[in-house]
């Protein structure tokens, strides 16, 4: 089936004129302007004059300019803001962006006269560990923010935490667990996304009591202002796992243990056969609602990457399988006859079995969904581009046939860990969706959106895949790429249009699963990054800069030239302690020290940029904390996140940020060339350890003229 723009009588038709009130109160148009008003001022939010209409099917905006006013038409509030982001973006080139904002609302505003109707009725956004990578430690003021640029980029389906913690602490506790045995099954907070999957347990954690309570009031805010936008959150049930002590209450419980990432310690989930399973998965649906309200769409994900154990008889594996299927939707149905079980779609093409085939068969996921009303399920169909550039398989929704009848989203994974090296195809990103859409089998397919692991990275991939949830055709990147970077620099110039010619063949022609450097990971000879490398990736960042002159005026131009340069800059470094571990030991030496001063020099640079620096990161952390130990012990959970995680998970966030780089990477390299000059071990694990444990300060001077000594380095 073809989805077809609506014109603008067939909208009229559809929508009455009703100005409805959403639930809190606050009539919608208003709720879009304050949006507006925050992200680009009141003035210029004043130029748009907004009209809600009750839409019937899926959103949908019409834009006009009529007596000095742009005139946005909108079924929601998040149709209301995008069609007004559709205007300034693509006649005013204006942009909104995690790295800063470009506004343009020329005297004489360009005529427009466009309608626009979404193919789907949700749009979707973020990870499960988006909430470890990126916001554990978010305040409202971040939050605020984000929900702004959502709201903007028209997203209405966010999946968040939704302070589950302080909610399951409250079930544990009315289950009769006492203090110490509820707080040994907590993880601290920057690791809460894999202690909700049951991946791991108590590691690094637990938190301060008082984190709890910070949690449920911050959630209350979000809720609010979601529901204020009308968007629809994903938020977390119960997916079984318990705390160790659940045996003291249940000694003749049946729980199996898990594993998963080279963690020693298991986690403890509950037999499907099990009543407790239904009676605490009630327990915790009824505590969230009764704390704040009415919720509708609940995340449980009982195998993410973990395998399940089933007997070696596939008709009794099956009917197991339908058991858990079973048993984690019954206390959702229970509690709320209403509310739709979300499962994230990832595991099922990546996992494998010991003997490397696909764990997650038709069949099997056939069945462990066999006994679910296909309006009651919905599947996050996460990593398309894994699937097509990765893995090179079929996509998940051909091979489980559009999912046998249940809804699902159709989503990317674009990034990995909060990794900000440049990486991905946009030319894909520009088409792929349009597959789906007009795959025969789809069922339903009721929504598009991005998952990455963590954001405030990669800005030109997630504006592109915005686009994405307001079309039915491919993307003309070569119009779209004109467009993005009138809107974020100002102009087009050739050199730019080179550029972007250039990247598209090489770090934005390539998807790479991790792109670390090698200089990130732990000191010693051999080794090698994963981050793409080339002559045409060189000849693109050199293209990119000479626009210095000509851009130079723009701030998110600046921003964007410093990322390239680093990455470029960092190639270099990786080439030399690459080729350092062939010369022979005076010459090696001075290669490692020239490497490090490298490092020292990219750590500098970036400190000119808003988002890639490490004092964001602690300053968040440290916000949460109301004592100095408390203040302290987030801090070390947040940087044990970006570096030795836990388990066999060593390095995998690998951020390319100011003060990461030279605290962290570039000491490390430094204290181990030392012991090598002086024939003695350098015990890395301790030091590393230690500097998780210490309060980071903040030593580096920006340049003041980063560009200029960009170019200058470059040169040498």
């Amino acid at each position: 089936m073809h989805f077809k723009i609506l014109t603008v009588a067939l909208l009229l038709l559809v929508m009455n004129g009703c100005k409805a009130k959403n639930s809190v109160e606050e009539p919608v148009e208003v709720v879009a302007k304050q949006v507006l008003s925050r992200v680009v001022g009141k003035a210029n939010a004043d130029v748009f004059a907004f009209k809600y209409v009750e839409g019937q099917g899926n959103d949908a905006y019409s834009i006009n300019v009529a007596d000095g006013k742009v005139v946005v038409t909108g079924s929601s509030p998040t149709a209301l803001c995008r069609g007004a982001y559709d205007y300034l973006r693509n006649n005013c080139h204006s942009i909104v962006s995690w790295s800063g904002n470009h506004i343009n609302i020329p005297e004489t505003l360009p005529l427009v006269d466009k309608t626009v109707q979404s193919p789907f009725k949700y749009r979707y956004y973020l990870n499960t560990v988006t909430h470890g990578y990126t916001t554990p430690y978010w305040d409202w003021e971040r939050w605020e923010k984000e929900l702004d640029w959502m709201a903007m980029h028209g997203m209405n389906m966010p999946l968040i935490a939704g302070a589950h913690e302080a909610i399951l602490y409250r079930v544990f506790e009315n289950l009769g667990l006492n203090n110490n045995e509820i707080l040994d099954y907590f993880s601290g907070p920057a690791h809460f996304p894999w202690n909700r999957m049951g991946n791991i347990g108590a590691w690094d954690g637990p938190p301060p009591a008082s984190f709890f309570d910070k949690q449920i009031e911050l959630n209350h805010k979000m809720l609010t202002r979601m529901k204020e936008l009308q968007m629809e959150p994903i938020v977390h049930a119960f997916a079984g796992f318990v705390p160790k002590g659940i045996s003291r209450l249940y000694p003749d419980e049946k729980v199996r243990e898990l594993g998963w990432g080279g963690f020693d310690e298991k986690v403890h989930i509950l037999s499907p056969e099990s009543d407790l399973f239904v009676k605490i998965g009630k327990m915790y649906i009824e505590e969230w609602e009764k704390e704040f309200g009415k919720g509708k769409y609940y995340l449980a994900d009982s195998f993410n990457e973990m395998d399940v154990p089933l007997s070696d008889d596939p008709v009794i594996a099956n009917n197991e399988l339908a058991a858990y299927g079973e048993v984690v939707y019954k206390p959702i149905k229970e509690a709320n006859p209403d509310a739709v079980w979300v499962m994230q779609g990832w595991t099922f093409p990546y996992h494998r079995d010991k003997d490397g085939k696909l764990f997650w068969t038709p069949e099997r996921l056939n069945a462990m969904m066999s006994k679910i009303p296909d309006d009651k399920l919905m599947i996050l169909d996460m990593a398309n581009e894994y699937n097509a550039l990765f893995w090179k398989i079929d996509y998940s929704w051909e091979m489980y046939k559009g999912f046998f009848g249940k809804q699902w989203i159709y989503s990317f994974i674009p990034n990995m860990g909060g990794k900000v090296p440049l990486n991905g195809v946009l030319d894909f990103y520009a088409s792929a969706p349009k597959q789906a859409l007009q795959y025969e089998n789809k069922g339903q397919l009721i929504g598009f959106g991005f998952a990455p692991e963590g954001i405030e990275n990669n800005e030109v991939i997630y504006e592109l895949l915005s686009d994405w949830g307001w079309r039915t055709d491919e993307i003309n990147l070569d119009e779209w790429l004109e467009m993005y970077s009138k809107a974020r620099y100002g102009a087009y110039p050739d050199k730019m249009k080179q550029s972007w010619d250039l990247l598209r063949k090489s770090c934005f022609g390539t998807f790479t699963d991790h792109p670390r450097f090698r200089y990130q990971f732990r000191p010693g000879p051999g080794g090698s990054g994963s981050v793409h490398q080339s002559d045409t990736f060189e000849q693109a960042v050199q293209l990119f800069l000479q626009c210095a002159e000509e851009l130079g005026g723009s701030e998110l131009y600046k921003y964007d030239a410093i990322e390239l340069g680093a990455q470029l800059m960092g190639l270099r470094v990786d080439e030399k302690l690459h080729s350092a571990g062939t010369l022979k030991k005076e010459k090696r030496y001075a290669a490692y020290e020239e490497a490090i001063a490298d490092m020292l020099f990219i750590d500098r640079l970036l400190a000119s940029h808003p988002n890639h620096k490490l004092q964001n990161w602690v300053d968040l952390a440290r916000g949460f904390g109301s004592t100095t130990a408390e203040k302290q012990y987030y801090e070390s959970n947040a940087k044990r996140l970006n570096t030795t995680w836990g388990g066999g998970v060593n390095e995998y966030a690998a951020r390319t940020w100011n003060g990461l780089i030279g605290s962290y990477y570039a000491k490390r390299w430094e204290l181990w060339l030392e012991a090598e000059k002086e024939n003695r071990k350098f015990n890395v694990l301790e030091w590393e350890e230690q500097w998780i444990q210490s309060e980071y300060e903040n030593e580096t001077i920006p340049f003041d003229n980063p560009i200029q000594e960009l170019l200058r380095s470059l040169s040498e």
